[in-house]
């Protein structure tokens, strides 16, 4: 059994709060958007572009650390 505070679990809930962290900073960017700022939003969506490439790798590591059959 892991541990509540194993490096998997750790990890795992890093990689949730990036998920999170990027939905909410994509709220911002359309309300700024909204507002006329096109170049800033253009600016942001330029940086959530390498959390979205990240996320697919971050989730493959977390499924070889884990292991078959766990989690």
């Amino acid at each position: 059994m892991l541990s509540e505070y194993s490096l998997t679990d750790m990890l795992e809930r890093m990689y949730v709060n990036q998920l999170a962290l990027e939905a909410a900073v994509m709220e911002l960017t359309l309300r700024v958007e909204q507002q006329g700022a096109t170049e800033v939003g253009e600016n942001v969506r330029g940086a959530l572009v390498a959390i979205t490439e990240n996320a697919g790798h971050i989730k493959q590591c977390l499924a070889r650390l884990r292991g078959p059959g766990i989690g």
